[in-house]
This record gives structure tokens, sequence and C-alpha cells, in this order.
């Protein structure tokens, strides 16, 4: 149990639908409450802002590993966050602007009450743009909204990826092979459906052996697991039927992660998971990772311990 005792606030979807043997917030909030630490949950939507503070209608909650009754909600008060200790910043994507505007909401608050992850990192660190600042370890991209030049990328790689730039889950990629004919048509409906430039990246045929999640916790690597895609798909995200596999991090890994990792420290991102295919890191999710549970079931370990070790560390400096 932690030497002091904290007041947490989940912002989150709703906690009855998530499946609790997948849900890395359901374990963050396990190990909170095993701590003694208390917790309240509320829905994005219930943010709000008024006279210089931050409140939302939440509900006190508790949760227990117990199938079809894994949560209890208190009634509805209204919660000023000012007087919590930290905010765990967990809604799913889209990163659309109701999610910026929680960043700039939360921002009024952080960091006397810790938001993990900081949101204005959060902000400033869209997964497929972030990812950008380490060039040197992605495969060939392009980042555009303009079809001459998507067609001119094409024509050198040939076999390419194309997907949306605030996408998750898999949604809207899109395996566009050398002799696929269907590459003006995506880039005409991409256009057509957005403003938003899309991304074009050269095809790893690596992830038909998997797409790597690496879970890092204050910049350090604390574990990975392996993604396959089923048969006859591209995509390697759960959300689509890919299946976990235990893995190792190779030296490659330890070199990627070796060097963003102070960086994600150094901008608060507490709780940050990475992509890596083939040696290439594809993208870095800082708004709502997951795949702490795979890990901990595959290698024996405890990543929500790891990363309430973390918070409450990061508490204590800045009361400090």
């Amino acid at each position: 149990m932690s030497a002091k005792i904290l007041k947490v606030a989940i912002q989150m979807d709703p906690i009855e639908s998530i499946n609790i043997d997948a849900d890395s917030t359901f374990v963050l909030a396990l190990e909170a409450q095993k701590r003694g630490h208390t917790l309240q949950h509320y829905l994005p939507q219930y943010l709000s802002f008024s006279a210089g503070r931050v409140k939302a209608r939440a509900r006190t909650l508790e949760v227990r590993r117990k199938a079809g009754d894994h949560y209890t909600l208190g009634a509805f008060t209204t919660l000023d966050l000012a007087d919590v200790d930290v905010v765990l910043m967990r809604q799913d994507p889209p990163f659309d602007m109701a999610y910026i505007t929680a960043t700039h909401i939360l921002e009024h608050v952080h960091p006397k009450t810790l938001v993990v992850n900081d949101p204005v990192a959060v902000r400033n660190a869209p997964e497929k743009l972030f990812v950008t600042r380490f060039a040197e370890f992605m495969p060939p991209t392009l980042i555009t909204a303009d079809r001459t030049q998507a067609a001119e990328f094409r024509a050198q790689h040939r076999d390419v990826i194309i997907k949306p730039l605030f996408g998750n889950g898999g949604a809207g990629v899109f395996h566009v092979g050398p002799e696929d004919e269907n590459f003006n048509a995506l880039l005409e409906m991409f256009t057509a459906m957005s403003r938003e430039p899309i991304v074009v990246q050269a095809y790893v045929p690596a992830v038909r052996q998997g797409d790597k999640r690496i879970i890092l916790v204050d910049g350090i690597a604390k574990g990975a697991v392996n993604r396959v895609p089923p048969k006859g798909e591209a995509r390697a995200n759960m959300h689509v039927g890919a299946r976990p596999e235990r893995i190792a991090l190779t030296a490659r890994d330890k070199e990627i992660c070796a060097a963003i990792g102070p960086e994600l420290a150094r901008l608060g991102l507490v709780f940050v998971g990475i992509d890596v295919i083939g040696g290439f890191i594809t993208e870095i999710n800082v708004t709502s990772p997951t795949g702490i549970q795979e890990i901990d079931r595959f290698d024996g370990v405890a990543i929500e311990s790891d990363i309430w070790d973390a918070i409450e560390k990061r508490v204590a400096t800045n009361r400090g």
C-alpha cells in the first residue's frame, strides 16, 4: 500500500462495457484500489470548466475481477478536480476536437492535480505525428493532403499502407499492393471525407509475423506483446482479431526505447505504448494505451504496479 492514500479520478468511457480480461484502465483501477487509493469515475462529457474551476459529475467507483459484476458505482456528485490527487485521462480515441478540448480543460488543474498523461503533452503528441520526431527509426513515411505527392510516393515504394492521420484501432487502414488499382479511389475517398492529411507509409512485410506493442513507464520499457494479424488481414490490431503472443525485446527494440524514453519521461508521458513492426516504429500511443494485461500474463509481471509507483513518485515530487 502507498504511504499516502491518494484521491484518484478516472476519466474514461463507460465502465459497464469494458473487457475485464483485456482492459488496461480496469487493471490500473484494481491496483490503485489494492494500494488503498479511493476512486471516482466520470465520463469525458461530464467534465466542465466555470469560474476558474474544473469539475466533473462523478461517481465513486469500486472494482473487482468478477465477470458480469466487475464494478460498483455510487451516486452522482460534483467533483472539483482541484480536490483530487490524480486524474487518469483514459478515454479511448478518436483524437478529435472533444479530446483536445478535454486536454485544455485539464491543463487548468495539472500539475497540482497530477494528470496522467500530461494533458499538454497528450495534445501535442498525436500518435502518428509525434513518432515523426524519431524519423530515423520509422519506415519511409509521407504525411500529406496532396494527391500528387501521394502518387509519387507510391510510385517510388510501390507497396504501401494508407491510413487516416487521426484514426485508431486499425480503422480505415488499407494495404495497397503494387498491382492494386484502388489507390486513386482511396485518395479520393479520404480527401472527400476530410481536409486532414493522410499517412502513406511503405509496407513492412514483417507485419505478417506481428506488430509488437511495447509498454514504457516513465520512459523505461517494461515489456512487450506481439499482435499477429489473422489470415487475410494486413492489420495487427486486437480490435480486428489479432492474436496476442509472448515476445521478448530485441536489441533494436531496446535501441528505439533508449532513444525515445528520456523525451517521454521529460514530457510527463508516464504510460506509453509504442508499435514496432520489423524493427521500425510506426506509432507512439499516449492517449489510452493498451496491452498491460497481456504482457502481465505472458511475462508474470505487474506493469500496473510500475505505473502506480511512477505516479506516486511524481505526486510526491510535485508536492515537495
